[in-house]
């Protein structure tokens, strides 16, 4: 049997991750893995949700199966959370997933079963899982320009005019916020030249948002979907709380359906429901638990807000840090790109064989296409960071 098959190249990310371990130098950087950092390094579990986990050891009393949907209180809480207007409940459903990449599966099997033959738009570049995940499910996938390497901008008009020729019921996969590897987001007018062009067209908005509170707040990272919301039929709207809730590790995540009516949204709801059974049957509990529990009481609610500012404000910080570093490194070269974008992670704009020499030459790791996480840069290593990348333009 199994000798049919043959080997596949490892991970780009996970190859990355294995040589800077391996890495004996103690100046080494790791700006390719895609985890918040503390400046000292760590990917720490919140003191909020350290909080939650110990209610949930003294209150817990059974570990039995959650339905297809999940935690209701969790689902309710997300879909507040994301929506925010309970005028939408009525066509609204949401449902508990493994992680924002479970989200983007099963409504990626709810998406072919309803319009098989759609095409999903998908940026350039996006989410290096997007594309497997979302292909390797059977969806149909074609690009639309996004990211303007040249001049380290938004191409909104590139965007619009490839949207503009999308055939009515095909699907538009966009980043609510703090956009996946670029970090540059429409702003809000271009946000409304997007809706435009779905409304007009009749497609699909199919939003993946992992990083909700990363680039301005809660609210505002949202606002691309209740935009949204206000104006089309349907949309599909994918979440992750492994970033903004520091839980990669419990894979915690949802998918909501919003649907032209009640009616509707009941026959979504029984597809996505068989979708999960064949899938994995049921969610895992403890995650989303946990963030049932912060989302439900006011005050762990606050302190979380507190703690994600904090992030935030961090990832801005270094990203300021860099491009003060690299003015003085690298005079002729401008790196503003790197403030103008948000959450964890910019393309620093070089070559992949200026990026194979800053991992040979100074020990510094990102992946060919330069992309960052600027959560791997400190006032300890920002210096050494400016001088190699100087150093290899």
């Amino acid at each position: 049997m199994f000798e049919t098959l043959e080997r596949l190249p490892a991970d780009a990310i996970l190859g990355l991750i294995a040589e800077h371990r391996e890495d004996p130098r103690e100046s080494k950087i790791d700006l390719g893995v895609g985890v918040y950092r503390t400046v000292k390094g760590a990917t720490p579990v919140l003191d909020v949700v350290k909080v939650a986990e110990q209610r949930l050891v003294d209150q817990q009393t059974s570990k039995a199966y959650i339905g297809t949907a999940g935690d209701p209180a969790f689902n309710a809480a997300m879909q507040a959370l994301t929506f925010a207007d309970p005028g939408l409940n009525d066509r609204l459903s949401t449902w508990q997933a493994p992680g924002g990449s479970g989200a983007l599966r099963v409504a990626a099997g709810v998406l072919l079963r309803a319009r098989p033959d759609a095409t999903v738009w998908v940026s350039d570049p996006t989410w290096a899982n997007h594309v497997p995940l979302l292909g390797g499910a059977g969806m149909s996938l074609k690009p639309y320009p996004y990211y303007d390497t040249h001049n380290h901008v938004l191409d909104i008009d590139g965007m619009l005019e490839a949207l503009g020729t999308a055939a009515s019921g095909d699907i538009v996969l966009l980043h609510a916020c703090c956009h996946n590897p670029s970090g540059l987001d429409p702003d809000r007018d271009e946000w409304q030249r997007i809706a435009d062009v779905i409304e007009e067209r009749g497609l699909l908005p199919f939003v993946d948002m992992a990083y909700q509170g990363f680039a301005e707040d809660v609210d505002a990272d949202a606002f691309a979907i209740r935009h949204f919301a206000g104006r089309v039929p349907e949309m599909v709207v994918c979440n992750s709380c492994s970033k903004n809730f520091g839980l990669y590790r419990d894979r915690v995540g949802t998918v909501s359906f919003l649907a032209a009516d009640a009616s509707a949204r009941d026959v979504v709801g029984s597809q996505v429901s068989n979708v999960v059974r064949t899938l994995y049957s049921v969610p895992p509990d403890h995650g989303a638990a946990v963030v049932s529990m912060i989302l439900n009481d006011e005050s762990l609610t606050a302190n979380w807000k507190l703690e994600l500012a904090e992030m935030r404000d961090r990832l801005q910080a270094v990203r300021g840090l860099l491009c003060e570093a690299l003015k003085a490194e690298a005079p002729a070269a401008d790196f503003g790109h790197l403030v103008r974008a948000s959450g964890m992670f910019c393309f620093l704009g070089i070559s992949p064989e200026q990026v194979t020499r800053l991992k040979q030459d100074h020990g510094v790791y990102m992946v060919d296409s330069s992309r960052i996480n600027v959560a791997g840069i400190t006032e300890a290593n920002v210096g050494h960071l400016a001088k190699s990348i100087a150093a290899v333009l």
